[in-house]
Formats: C-alpha cells, sequence, structure tokens
C-alpha cells in the first residue's frame, strides 16, 4: 500500500516524504513543480537512500490525477499542493479558489471512489481569524481575511461533508501554524519563487546580501515588544507531526493543531537569528498589512493526547538551520 503525497516536491510535502520514508512508508509525489524543483527528488534520495516515485501532474485535475488511483493502490492521501501566498490570492482570487478548492474536490472524489480510507489535509491557523488565543480546535472559525484562507476554511468543510456521507472515508484536518527551518542536512528548505512571502526565507535573504534590509509590519501591537507574534514551528517537527496524523488516524473527523503552544515576537526571531548565527540583521518598522493580527499561537494539547506528538527543536534550531540551508543554496 502506498502514500500519495501531493505538492511532495514543496517546502512542506519534502520534509514529510522525507520522514515517512526513513519510517519505511512507499512513496508516490504527485506535484506539477508549480512552486518547486524536480531535483528536490534528487535530495529526498541523497537524504533517505530512497527515490520516490513521482508524477508531474496538477491535482485539480481530474483526467491527471485519477490514472494514479488506478495504477496504484493508494492507502491514505497526503494533501499538500495548493497556492499559498496570501497577497496574490488578494489580487488573484479566482485563480486561488480554482486551483486550491478544485485539488481538494477531485482528490476526495477519487478517494471515495477507489476506497482511499485516509486523508490529512494540510490546513492552516489562517481559519481561526483573528480570535482568542491561545487558538483551540473547538473555536468557532471566523471569516478570515484572504481568499487564501477561505479555501483553507472551505476545503476543511468539503472534506467534513464529505466524510458525514461515506462512512468509510475518514479526514485529518492540520491546522498549523508558522513553518519555518529546514533539514538539518541542508540538503531541502523553503525556496520561495521571486520575493519571499514568509519572514523567515526574506530574513535568510537578508542574511546573504541578497536584500538590503528586512520590514517588520508594525511594531504598535498589543504584545510583548509591539511587533506581532506568531508560533513558529520547525518544520521537520511539522513532518513528523503528520506522521503522527497517519499512525494515530481515528474514523470520523478529527482537526488538530501543530505548533509549539508558544508565541515569539517578529523581533524576538530577528534577535534570536543574529545571536545563534553571529550576524546582524538590518531591519526597518514600517506600516501594519492590512489582515495581520496582533498574536496567533496554539493550544496543542489536543494533538499531544491524541497523538502522542509534540515539537522538540527550539527557535534557536529553526533559526540555525534556516540560515544553514540558506548558505548552501547556490544563487
Amino acid at each position: 500500500m502506498s502514500i500519495l503525497v501531493t505538492g511532495g516536491t514543496g517546502y512542506i510535502g519534502s520534509h514529510t516524504v522525507v520522514v515517512l520514508l526513513e519510517a519505511g512508508y512507499d512513496v508516490i509525489i504527485a506535484d506539477n513543480l508549480y512552486n518547486s524543483k524536480l531535483d528536490v527528488l534528487d535530495k529526498i534520495e541523497t537524504i533517505t537512500g530512497i527515490r520516490p516515485m513521482f508524477y508531474n501532474v496538477d491535482v485539480s485535475k481530474r483526467s491527471e490525477i485519477e490514472p494514479l488511483f488506478k495504477m496504484h493502490s493508494i492507502e491514505a492521501i497526503l494533501h499538500f499542493a495548493g497556492y499559498k501566498a496570501v497577497g496574490e490570492s488578494v489580487a488573484l482570487p479566482l485563480m486561488y479558489y480554482r486551483n486550491n478548492l478544485l485539488g481538494t474536490i477531485e482528490l476526495a472524489d477519487c478517494a471515495v471512489k477507489y476506497n482511499v480510507s485516509k486523508f490529512i489535509f494540510s490546513s492552516s491557523a489562517t481559519v481561526y481569524g483573528d480570535n482568542i488565543v491561545p487558538l483551540h480546535e473547538d473555536l468557532p472559525l471566523l471569516p478570515t481575511t484572504n481568499p487564501y484562507g477561505e479555501t483553507k476554511a472551505i476545503s476543511e468543510r468539503i472534506l467534513t461533508d464529505v466524510a458525514k456521507a461515506n462512512s468509510d472515508f475518514n479526514v485529518t484536518l492540520l491546522r498549523y501554524f508558522n513553518p519555518i527551518g529546514a533539514h538539518a542536512s541542508g540538503l531541502i528548505g523553503e525556496i520561495p519563487v521571486g520575493t519571499p512571502n514568509n519572514l523567515m526565507p526574506y530574513l535568510t535573504q537578508v542574511a546573504k546580501g541578497k536584500r538590503t534590509h528586512l520590514s517588520v509590519f508594525g511594531d504598535n501591537y498589543p504584545t510583548v515588544d509591539g511587533t506581532g507574534v506568531r508560533d513558529y514551528i520547525h518544520v521537520v517537527d511539522l513532518a513528523i507531526g503528520h506522521m503522527a496524523a497517519l499512525k494515530g488516524m481515528h474514523d470520523g473527523v478529527n482537526v488538530y493543531n501543530l505548533g509549539t503552544g508558544k508565541g515569539s515576537s517578529v523581533l524576538e526571531l530577528i534577535q534570536t537569528f543574529e545571536r545563534v548565527n553571529s550576524i546582524k540583521i538590518p531591519y526597518q518598522i514600517v506600516d501594519r498589512r492590512q489582515g495581520d493580527v496582533a498574536a496567533s499561537y496554539a493550544d496543542v494539547s489536543k494533538a499531544y493526547n491524541d497523538l502522542n506528538w509534540k515539537t522538540e527543536k527550539s527557535l534557536e534550531d529553526m533559526c540555525r538551520d534556516s540560515w544553514f540551508f540558506e548558505k548552501n543554496l547556490k544563487d
């Protein structure tokens, strides 16, 4: 039996593929390389000694994804594939709704048709909106501030409804917070296309001299130092969380936060990066971004109690591994 990993050459997907292969799972990757590169397969093979099966397909297109279900006996789906840039989703909402929702719909439909009983969905803390922290899984979901977040919330509802209608279709929704870091080998990590949308890859590019300075969006939030507070999680811990969810799959629909349970401010992250890597990061305080919340961090007790999972890596590890990966990148 095989595990189908959509978006498996992407940032989070590739680290999860490594964890699964090292645990002895047979992995099939489906990815159209929209936001990743084919040489990630070489790097996965270098790390694990195993080259996963790969198909260059668009999971939002039924004609491309269904043949995989006919060719392989698939036990579970880990669905990472999707567009993920918040700003781009505001500018191009139809592109995001079409791609992200159709990908979920077509995969769920194939899962039901071909008797795949396990579906793990890559969701996001974005679905909570501006809610009460720490964020726990029973909170009512508030409207998100962008189409990207809406595609995650709607996909959750779609999968929940499909599970209610099909007793043999079980879903785990993983709401994760702010993944940063990279594999300790320095071979795989986050490689954004164009200008980074996330804080850490922008920060490492500043450290490398590719960009002049980092912009910190707002210093007047009601937080420890006025900058936004987020729950940063090492991508390897996050990948291990997916394997824990796969092993601990329950009937019906289950929702878990994947985070550290601790918030760190933007300035705390910058200061930690400077300290562990002995490098100065020039930054400027600029206006807040529309839609940003003051603080977002997880209540992670449910994942620990149900899945026996918790993070192991520190903010220092995240900063150290991120910089090691960036230094190894060939520009």
